[in-house]
């Protein structure tokens, strides 16, 4: 669990026309990244289809909005590619030239159901603007009526007819123009030019307000009964050629052939091959039986050309902690996880700044009740729960100090032991960082520098800690300091490296007297959220009424919640991060990067 694991190698023999079933099967177990061996290329029977696919793209451009939703099961059919799109295109072909005429009908509809219901609105505000619906219906021959919809930034500007009357309705802004012909033409091109449109008064209107209601109404149902018996034929039209399931099928072979750049093929059979996260390969054998496929998988040792990716091993409750050193990227195959220890120290250090029971239960149960919806709100669920633990030993709660006993003291009471323990605890928390470091040294068997730069430094960081209280401790850091500078030599294969090895050993220790020093902001903030709070809880007891000292209790303990949890979350990331990641990370491993399942398959968790 201290180091990451690398990808399982897996290789499938599989026939060659139940490549695609396999390859989406295994990629919807999301536990797979396809990887072929070196010199493999993708194969001319797949690199033919690109061409044609691109018919695809444009059949869903134009009527993707009226396809039935692909059928994926009764697609997982294993056979060849080219059949696979032969039929789909030709199924296309035909539902699309059968219903190009019913999906023009259902958009003409569209447009003249918009028109009823833009007339249903603007009706009341002409007759409010002492204007006759019905007169602006039957004017002519040569002057008529109509409305120009200006876009949402236009001015109120005349387009150019005889006649304009602002009118609004439904939160739109028109013109009422009257004029000409030619006006009537000018002002449609001056609206299209600006995203506007030009309306004109529908003939059928008399001016009656309830028959011109219910003149709407009675359009508006035909329309609705219209558009109904058109996707009816619509959706017969899919079921009679088999859309559904052609459209999963041409889904999928798009899929594959945008995320496959090659693949080991003969004649009979093809080599799929890749890394997994499933250590045994059951779910990998399991997906292929589920999908019909004749396929043989087996895990196997890697190429020697290849580079595993790495995987993260920590237990459940303590992969939310990941997020800290995804920031970075994936430890390298030599490097440390520090997950672990950071399911320890950051509620640690989040609960040290933010001690305050009712505050911590707040913040905790924010963190519950969005637990699903992102991984921040387990770190928060941890953090608030440290905070009520450390508000017992604080004594706060909602900002009230010496509301219950402190188990040990109150932050303000005694600000310097405050600040003492989490340095001596940073302490603690950066000799864990060197002890990591020297385990990475160990797994690359660097033993000189294990044995003289790491383990010399962690003696001269103790030895100088413990010197404060045990002064004879010092000659551990001497100690210490001479196997930095041999050991840099031993593993620099040099004597003129000890120069060299004094300068590093100088700096490497400021840095780490400087990390160390910077872990007396956990107290500083601890100091401050005491503050804030009492500034609180005094305003709240110069309140005249209980009502208003209840009031600032809740508002202010709002306020304190809101700021301090934001801060402090920022400064404990900002001592994992660049503070105890020096000391032994990089990120330089490979990620694990699963191929995506094709758009018609669900997601299955990986076992």
């Amino acid at each position: 669990m201290i180091r990451p694991r690398p990808a399982r190698w897996f290789e499938a023999l599989v026939a060659r026309d139940d490549c695609l079933a396999l390859i989406a099967a295994l990629a919807a177990t999301g536990a797979v990244e396809l990887e072929a061996r070196e010199g493999a290329t993708l194969p001319e029977a797949f690199a033919r289809l690109r061409a044609p696919l691109a018919r695809l793209a444009e059949y869903r451009s134009r009527y993707s909005p009226w396809w039935p939703a692909p059928d994926p099961a009764a697609a997982n059919v294993p056979e060849p590619p080219a059949a696979t799109l032969e039929r789909g295109l030709a199924a296309l072909d035909g539902w699309s030239r059968e219903t190009e005429p019913l999906i023009r009908a259902l958009e003409a509809n569209a447009l003249a159901r918009d028109e009823h219901v833009r007339w249903r609105a603007l009706l009341p505000r002409l007759a409010q603007a002492g204007l006759d619906a019905g007169a602006l219906a039957r004017a002519g021959p040569i002057a008529r009526a109509a409305l120009v919809e200006l876009a949402p930034r236009d001015e109120d500007e005349r387009p150019g007819p005889l006649l304009a009357q602002p009118i609004f309705a439904d939160g739109r802004r028109y013109i009422l123009v009257l004029g000409t012909a030619a006006d009537l033409d000018r002002a449609a091109r001056q609206a299209a030019a600006t995203h506007g449109r030009l309306h004109p008064v529908p003939d059928w209107i008399t001016g009656d307000a309830q028959a011109d209601r219910l003149a709407i109404e009675h359009r508006l149902a035909v329309r609705d009964a219209e558009d109904e018996t058109l996707r009816r034929r619509i959706d017969e039209a899919g079921r009679r050629r088999g859309l559904a399931r052609e459209l999963a099928g041409l889904a999928r072979l798009a899929w594959v052939i945008e995320h496959v750049d090659a693949l080991e093929s003969g004649e009979r059979f093809a080599w799929v091959t890749g890394w997994s996260s499933d250590s045994t390969g059951e779910t990998l054998r399991a997906a292929a039986a589920r999908s019909g496929a004749r396929a043989l998988i087996h895990l196997a040792s890697s190429p020697d050309s290849a580079r595993a990716p790495l995987l993260f091993a920590n237990p459940a409750w303590a992969r939310p902690f990941e997020i800290f050193a995804r920031a970075l990227g994936v430890p390298g195959a030599t490097e440390a996880d520090p997950t672990l220890v950071l399911a320890f120290v950051v509620p640690l250090l989040f609960g040290y700044m933010f001690g305050d029971v009712g505050q911590g239960l707040v913040v905790a149960a924010a963190g519950f009740a969005i637990r699903h919806r992102t991984p921040l709100g387990r770190l928060l669920m941890a953090g608030g729960l440290s905070a009520v633990a450390f508000g017992f030993v604080f004594g706060s709660v909602f900002s009230l100090h010496g509301a219950i006993p402190a188990l040990w003291t109150d932050p303000l009471a005694d600000p310097v032991a405050v600040l003492a323990v989490p340095l001596v605890a940073g302490a603690g928390f950066l000799a864990i960082g060197l002890v990591l470091h020297a385990l990475g040294s160990y797994w690359r068997g660097e033993m000189a520098r294990l044995l003289g730069e790491d383990l010399g430094l962690l003696a001269i960081y103790l030895g100088l800690g413990a010197g404060f209280v045990a002064p004879e401790a010092r000659w551990l850091a001497l100690a210490g300091a001479l196997a930095f500078v041999v050991g840099h030599a031993v593993h620099a294969r040099a004597a003129s490296a000890l120069l060299a090895g004094l300068g590093e050993l100088a700096e490497r220790a400021l840095q780490l007297g400087i990390n160390t020093l910077s872990f007396a902001r956990v107290g500083a903030f601890a100091l401050a959220h005491a503050g804030l709070s009492s500034a609180v809880s005094a305003l709240a007891g110069q309140a005249d009424s209980g009502l208003a000292h209840i009031a600032i209790l809740v508002a202010g303990n709002a306020l304190v919640i809101a700021l301090e949890a934001l801060v402090v979350s920022i400064q404990a990331t900002r001592l994992v991060l660049f503070e105890f990641f020096a000391r032994f990370l990089t990120g330089a491993g490979r990620p694990f990067r699963p191929l995506a399942p094709p758009p018609s398959f669900v997601q299955e968790q990986p076992g």
